[in-house]
């Protein structure tokens, strides 16, 4: 007896393949495992750059590390992040403000125990060497209205800002952060922007009233999140340690364990914002992840 071949069929555009029975079983389950795999894979991501937003050194370590390392001064970066999707370009935190670039000795802190910072490239120059426009930004959302993250957010003043209703409408003791005419999308927790589940805004207050976070999925790099000032290094990330500068501390310790949650779900990097030691590890602007 001829045992059965398969034999080939084109029914449309699909090449369809008659199988035995006994193996089409089989097939079906091997389409079923893969189909979701593949899914996941894809990322709306395009690119990632971080660009270098400025440099600067604490005067006194203690400011964020409560009880400890009083006096001593340690370097801190200040990081911004653009994102290609493939939809559009979307910056988060604009750092601090490009005319500190012009300042020989930099910005001198608001007291001697915080950050002095200095600007070695400017945010204007570091898009145009990646020939971005800022008229190309759709978004300009922030981790939170510091002044070392919106230093730069009317570069962009026809992109849509968005922010955390409660950080919008905090009476910061910064004074005004934006200028009444730009766009916002004023946020009330989590926000998938570009809806494929490939930027998603998490709201993680503390640090500020309406403080939040970036989960950002790519194709080959995987899953970041990108962590504001949700922590400021990752020592005080790993032993849960408040600022005594941050606006309330049991919502600070609930959004680190909920970043942690989601760390772990997703297998995700966690990309400290002001962490040197981290940042001295990664590939900055014109390079990219992907």
């Amino acid at each position: 007896m001829i045992s059965s071949v398969p034999k080939a069929k084109f029914g449309g555009d699909l090449l369809l393949i008659e199988t035995p029975m006994k193996l089409a079983p089989a097939l079906l389950a091997l389409v079923a495992l893969s189909a979701p795999a593949f899914a996941q894979n894809k990322s709306g991501v395009e690119k990632l750059y971080i660009l270098n937003c400025g440099e600067g050194v604490a005067g006194d370590l203690s400011r964020w590390t409560p009880g400890l390392n009083v006096g001593k001064q340690q370097d801190f970066v200040d990081n911004c992040y653009l994102i290609k999707h493939r939809q559009d370009w979307l910056i988060w935190d604009t750092g601090v403000t490009d005319a500190v670039a012009a300042m020989p000795q930099g910005q001198p802190p608001s007291d001697a125990r915080a950050v002095a910072w200095k600007k070695p490239v400017t945010l204007a120059g570091e898009l145009e060497k990646l020939r971005v426009k800022p008229t190309d930004i759709k978004y300009v959302a922030v981790s939170h209205t510091h002044p070392d993250h919106i230093g730069n957010v009317e570069m962009f003043p026809q992109a849509m800002l968005l922010t955390q209703k409660a950080e919008y409408e905090w009476p910061s003791p910064f004074g005004p952060r934006f200028k009444p005419e730009h766009p916002v999308t004023k946020l009330e927790g989590d926000r998938d922007v570009f809806g494929d589940g490939s930027v998603v805004i998490l709201s993680t207050p503390g640090h500020t009233p309406g403080h939040q976070s970036l989960l950002v999925k790519l194709g080959k790099t995987g899953a970041l999140v990108l962590s504001g000032d949700a922590a400021h290094f990752k020592d005080n990330f790993d032993n849960r340690r408040v600022p005594a500068i941050n606006d309330n501390a049991d919502r600070t310790l609930a959004s680190m364990q909920r970043i942690a949650d989601v760390v772990a779900k997703e297998h995700a990097q966690f990309w400290i914002n002001h962490d040197k030691a981290q940042r001295d590890t990664l590939k900055l602007a014109p390079e990219f992840y992907e």
